[in-house]
C-alpha cells in the first residue's frame, strides 16, 4: 500500500514521496509521485497512472489537504506519468498541468482543455504557485523529446523523472539508496535503453553538477542523497546510452 513519507521540510516547505507499493500487481510499472508543499500552496509531481489514483490520493490525504494542490508537473508525456490527470481534474477542474509545450496537444488525451496547460519553453522556466518558486529543468531525450526536472533551491532537491530510475526487485523497497554499487545493477538496463542521447545525458550531467544537490528525486525506484548524487552522474556520465544492440 503506498503511504506519503516526508523527505524534506524547513520551515513551512515540506516534500513528500509517495513512494512504491509492494502489493501492486507485477503487470503494472511501480512509480514514485512527490508532493512539493509551502503552507496552503502545493504542487504534485508526475501524479501517476489513473490506475493508481486511489492509492495516491489516499497516501497523499492521510498528510496533507489534497484540496491544496494547486497545480501537477508533468515531466513528459508516459501514461504512468499523468493519465491519472482526468481524475485529479474532476477533484479540482482549476488545477493547472505544467509540461513541455511539445505534449500539450497529446496529454489532453487524458483530461483537461486549453485553459488547463501551462506549456514549459525548451529552456526552462521558473514555476510559481503561491509561496513556491521551482525550477523547470531541461532534460530532453532523457528519455523523452520533451522532458524536464523539477529543481526545488530551498529543498537542495531535483525531482529527475526517469534519470536515476531503477527498476527494483521485489524486497527491495526501501526509500534511499544504501548501497549504491548494489543499487545501481538495477537502473543500468533502464538507462541503457530509455536514454537516447549521449550528447543529451552529458548536456544534463554537467547542468546537474553544479546545482547545489542534497536530494535527488526519481520516478521510480530509489532516492539518491549526498554523495551519491554526484557518484550517480559521474556513473551516468560514462554510460553508453541510445545504442540498440540484438
Amino acid at each position: 500500500m503506498k503511504r506519503a513519507q516526508k523527505i524534506f521540510e524547513l520551515g513551512d516547505r515540506r516534500w513528500y514521496a509517495i513512494a512504491r507499493d509492494p502489493d501492486k500487481p507485477d503487470y503494472v510499472i511501480d512509480t514514485n509521485e512527490y508532493l512539493v508543499v509551502d503552507g496552503n500552496d502545493a504542487l504534485l509531481c508526475d501524479p501517476g497512472g489513473m490506475e493508481i489514483f486511489p492509492a495516491v490520493f489516499s497516501a497523499i490525504s492521510a498528510e496533507y489537504d489534497p484540496a491544496h494542490i494547486g497545480g501537477i508537473f508533468a515531466s513528459h508525456q508516459d501514461p504512468d506519468i499523468v493519465s491519472s490527470l482526468s481524475l485529479w481534474l474532476e477533484f479540482n477542474p482549476a488545477m493547472k498541468c505544467y509540461c513541455s509545450w511539445l505534449w500539450t496537444g497529446f496529454i489532453p488525451h487524458f483530461g483537461g482543455d486549453a485553459s488547463t496547460f501551462v506549456a514549459i519553453p525548451d529552456e526552462g522556466m521558473d514555476i510559481v504557485q503561491g509561496r513556491l518558486n521551482l525550477r523547470a529543468v531541461p532534460a530532453h531525450y532523457l528519455h523523452s523529446s520533451g522532458n524536464f526536472h523539477l529543481y526545488d533551491p530551498v529543498a537542495k532537491l531535483l525531482f529527475s523523472g526517469d534519470v536515476g530510475a531503477a527498476l527494483l526487485p521485489p524486497g527491495e523497497s526501501g526509500l534511499f539508496v544504501e548501497n549504491f554499487d548494489a543499487h545501481i545493477r538495477h537502473a543500468e538496463g533502464f538507462h541503457r535503453r530509455w536514454m537516447g542521447s549521449d550528447v543529451a545525458k552529458l548536456d544534463w550531467c554537467e547542468r546537474v553538477s553544479k546545482m547545489e544537490l542534497d536530494l535527488l528525486c526519481p520516478q521510480h525506484g530509489a532516492i539518491y542523497r549526498g554523495a551519491d548524487i554526484q557518484r550517480f552522474i559521474n556513473w551516468f556520465a560514462e554510460l553508453k546510452v541510445g545504442v540498440l544492440r540484438v
